[in-house]
């Protein structure tokens, strides 16, 4: 059995509109240390991160106290949304939902997100069977993640979970088959 502990970055700086760029906020950065927590005793052999820096910085610390280091891997980032800020998050957010093949111009869909998410946490399986494995995330990309395994799983799952920074996922797989999905808010214990 492998098991993948999916880690929602800590509380980022929406200051910071460039969303690969945006950083932890000082609370965010102390969160860290409940991912760190959290983590410790799970026997984790690899930390896989987006690229963008809210989820790196989220499994840094975990991953330097463990000898281990932070490998990125492209296709596990964030939405797409636009090339522009978007105002009204939320009514967006519930077309998507809505209409997985929705889109702006220049952004993402969720197909499209949960199709490339899907596609590299298989490689992943494939190359680490029967090993755990954390992998910071961020919010849309792992509820499209959960959402591929259990359809029951929406906009109002989604909207539920959009203040849980951070928030663990823990996904157990028999090859590429999630044989069970476990949500624990890490201030709160299981969801």
């Amino acid at each position: 059995m492998t098991t993948i502990y999916f880690i929602r970055h800590a509380q980022p700086d929406f200051t910071v509109q460039e969303d690969a760029a945006r950083p932890l906020t000082v609370k965010g950065r102390a969160d860290t240390a409940l991912v760190s927590e959290y983590l410790k005793d799970k026997d984790i052999l690899e930390v896989l991160s987006s690229p963008f820096i809210r989820a790196v910085d989220t499994m840094k610390d975990f991953a330097e106290g463990m000898g281990l280091s932070v490998k990125t891997v492209y296709d596990f980032r964030e939405r797409k949304v636009d090339s522009l800020w978007i105002e009204d998050f939320t009514a967006f957010t519930k077309k998507q939902w809505a209409d997985f093949d929705y889109k702006l111009t220049d952004g993402e869909s969720l197909r499209e997100v949960q199709e490339r998410n899907i596609k590299a946490l298989e490689d992943v399986l494939l190359k680490n069977n029967g090993k755990n494995i954390a992998i910071g995330t961020h919010g849309t990309a792992l509820s499209t993640i959960i959402n591929y395994y259990d359809n029951t799983y929406g906009y109002e799952d989604f909207n539920r979970i959009r203040s849980l920074m951070p928030w663990v996922v823990r996904m157990q797989f028999e090859g590429t088959k999630c044989i069970d999905i476990m949500k624990t808010n890490i201030l709160q214990g299981e969801i």
